[in-house]
């Protein structure tokens, strides 16, 4: 059931449709709030996300593994030579996905505890090493190699999240991919890693509706 609040910065209405989920950021005035049994707390003020011309957004939505969903939040990263989308996807059901978006390529993740990271390479990142590109974890029976492990920066974020998103917030973070187009990411800030697991995945593929106009851009045939 969703939960509509005041933000106690601008006291516009702010609504959390997942009850999984603890923050929301203000449409508004970008105040990240926080809700717990004590209500609802402003903890800090989310960047305003720069343009870019991603054709997701928030309310967009879609099918995947056929469950219907819907976009709620957004974080946005960045690196030295570039940044992508993490969208986060709200199933019927009230389960969570992450939809990540970079360079026109789009990976379905589900987050998995951190300990069924078991491979040595993840165990190394998790103590708190750093992973070499090419090299190689087996789990789930698939044979992954790291295609990238860097230093990244959240410089925006928006809608709902299972966590705040202050800008500037650094996180190490490695990729892996097999040739079956599986895929995951482990990522590590001060305090914490999280682990997530999915695969490659096409936009026609997830029944896109109420994608995001662009100007001089048609809508593909699978979006109408």
């Amino acid at each position: 059931m969703s939960l509509t609040v005041s933000c106690p910065t601008c006291g516009a209405d702010a609504v959390f449709r997942s009850p999984a989920l603890p923050c929301r950021i203000c449409d508004y005035c970008q105040t990240m709030l926080v809700r717990s049994d004590g209500g609802i707390t402003a903890v800090g003020e989310a960047a305003v996300l720069p343009f870019d011309v991603s054709p997701v957004r928030i309310g967009m939505r879609g099918k995947a593994d056929g469950h219907d969903f819907e976009v709620i939040g957004r974080v946005r990263w960045a690196w030295s030579d570039g940044a992508w989308n993490e969208w986060l996807l709200l199933f019927a059901d009230g389960a969570h996905a992450w939809l990540g978006e970079a360079m026109g390529q789009f990976m379905l993740l589900r987050e998995r505890p951190v300990a069924t990271a078991r491979a040595r390479v993840l165990r190394e990142v998790v103590n708190g090493g750093t992973a070499a590109p090419g090299t190689d974890a087996q789990f789930d029976g698939i044979k992954f190699s790291v295609a990238d492990a860097r230093d990244i920066l959240c410089i925006a974020a928006e809608g709902e999240l299972p966590f705040t998103a202050p800008p500037g917030w650094r996180v190490y973070s490695v990729d892996l991919k097999a040739p079956d187009g599986s895929c995951a990411t482990l990522q590590r800030d001060r305090t914490e890693s999280t682990f997530y697991v999915g695969r490659y995945v096409t936009l026609a593929e997830l029944a896109p509706k109420d994608m995001r106009a662009i100007e001089g851009w048609t809508l593909p045939t699978y979006a109408r």
